[in-house]
Formats: C-alpha cells, sequence, structure tokens
C-alpha cells in the first residue's frame, strides 16, 4: 500500500514573517527558511526536527472565523502554567481556560488558535 508523507501544515496569514518568527520562538526551532513562488509571493517556512514543517502563506484577507484544523502543543521543559506563560510573553493571547478541561487555548499573534496541554 502506497503511503503518502506529510510535508508541512500550512497556515494563510496576511504577515507571515511575523508568524514565523513567533512559531520559530514557541517550537525552540530557529531553522527557517524564505521562498517565493512563481506569482510572486513569499512564504515563510519553520522546520521543525522530526515533523512537518510550518509553513506560512500570505494571504489578503484577515482571519474572520474559528479554526478547522489548530495545533496541540505540550510542555518540554515547564509545566502547563508556565509555558502559557511564555507563550504570552512572545505574543499569544488566552481565548478561554475551561476549568473542567486539561488544555488552555490561546491564539498567536494573528488569532489562529492553539492548545497548551499538560506535559507528556
Amino acid at each position: 500500500m502506497t503511503a503518502a508523507r506529510m510535508l508541512a501544515v500550512t497556515v494563510d496569514c496576511r504577515q507571515p514573517d511575523l508568524l514565523a518568527e513567533f512559531w520559530s520562538a514557541v517550537l525552540g526551532s530557529p531553522k527557517t527558511r524564505t521562498w517565493t513562488d512563481s506569482h510572486g509571493l513569499t512564504y515563510r517556512q519553520v522546520e521543525i526536527p522530526g515533523g512537518p514543517a510550518l509553513l506560512f502563506q500570505p494571504v489578503p484577507e484577515e482571519k474572520t472565523v474559528k479554526n478547522r484544523l489548530h495545533l496541540d502543543l505540550a510542555p518540554v521543559d515547564l509545566d502547563q502554567r508556565a509555558e502559557v506563560e511564555r507563550l504570552v510573553m512572545l505574543g499569544a493571547k488566552v481565548i478561554d481556560d475551561p476549568a473542567d478541561d486539561p488544555w488552555v487555548v490561546l491564539a498567536d499573534p494573528e488569532g489562529n488558535e492553539f492548545c497548551v496541554l499538560p506535559p507528556r
């Protein structure tokens, strides 16, 4: 059986440079790549060791609705609360902190939601 390999998770955004820098800091992955397509659009890509890249694709419109896909993160060196504080200092915003669930919902600088779970 033939299978495909996931190369990247692509995020539509207005400011690819801003989001690439934010997510590079969040994930501790300093390796980024910039490239331009045949239409002159410049993309930024954050390389994630052992995983698919995060690709930031420029679009003219603002985000208007809830994400249909989001990232779930788990801290590596900190507890969940300390990781949420670190991400807020990097530019994230807390959207929801439900008392009965083990995750905290945040948004990146362009409003894309993601969750922070306890360490695994």
